[in-house]
């Protein structure tokens, strides 16, 4: 699987409002299916949908216990989402500008260095 489609499906599976509330219900700690339907006022298989999209998704994983199928939230998915969220942020090339920058910076502080120990000339003021 590329890195585009995971990234994709990450971001496809964040979309919804209801299934970024899951994911929060989830960050403390796992909980039963039951348990996360009844907190949403849409059917239980409408959550159960849901379910299935961020377990197909990576983001969550269930394990059947018993007879109640608990679910746990599995945040390695979203580090490729976040890394390319995060290269938005970083305009383009600014690691030349910044090279350039440490370039010139080491340059200016040579050309000090030998003008001040240079010699001078009688009467020559720095």
């Amino acid at each position: 699987m590329g890195y585009a489609f995971r990234v994709d499906e990450v971001a496809a599976a964040i979309s919804d409002p209801i299934r970024r509330s899951i994911l929060e219900l989830l960050r403390d700690g796992d909980l039963p299916a039951g348990e996360i339907a009844d907190r949403f006022p849409v059917s239980r298989p409408a959550v159960s949908r849901h379910l299935r999209v961020l377990r197909d998704s990576g983001l969550v994983h269930s394990e059947l216990v018993g007879r109640q199928r608990r679910y746990r939230l599995d945040t390695d998915r979203l580090t490729e989402l976040v890394d390319w969220l995060a290269r938005l942020r970083r305009p383009r090339g600014w690691a030349q500008h910044l090279d350039a920058l440490e370039t010139e910076v080491h340059r200016t502080r040579r050309e000090r260095r030998t003008r001040d120990t240079a010699p001078r000339a009688v009467g020559e003021t720095a």
